[in-house]
């Protein structure tokens, strides 16, 4: 009779999974994308999707240009909803029935990753870009174009 034998090995967890890549990602996003520094959920995953690629970010320029989100749809993410789990328990972030917003100490980890050149250099750069001009009003006027099949 053959017997199997399972050797326990270290997996690499891609960036994107890992919970304080994310829950910087929002507290930056919440800084300096979104107006008083809070933002709906559906808001925060258009941004999560848009980091994710080349192409989603261009897409995001264009419609902060253009003041129209010419999306069909975008991903809903589970790692954002269990980094935005660590950052409210962290106290980095409110939750409200409107979304998120910004607390005090979340406003310091942001400018702390702001002052660090070396990290998170893409998201910086597109949010730096486009500013706060992604409206929860274009967010809400796409989704309302959604429909069940």
């Amino acid at each position: 009779m053959s017997t199997l034998k399972f050797k326990l090995r270290p997996s690499p967890v891609l960036p994107e999974h890992r919970p304080l890549y994310k829950i910087s990602q929002v507290l930056l996003t919440l800084l300096l994308a979104c107006r008083s520094n809070r933002s709906s959920l559906l808001r925060l995953h258009l941004f999560n999707w848009a980091l994710k690629s080349e192409e989603r970010r261009q897409q995001l320029v264009v419609a902060s240009r253009t003041k129209r989100l010419d999306l069909v749809t975008w991903g809903f993410d589970p790692m954002l909803a269990n980094a935005l789990t660590y950052a409210k328990a962290s106290g980095l972030v409110t939750a409200n029935a409107k979304g998120y917003e910004l607390t005090d100490d979340g406003e310091l980890f942001a400018r702390e990753l702001l002052s660090d050149n070396e990290v998170l250099v893409v998201e910086k750069t597109l949010l730096k870009e486009i500013g706060k001009s992604i409206t929860e009003a274009m967010v809400d006027d796409a989704s309302k174009e959604w429909s069940l099949q």
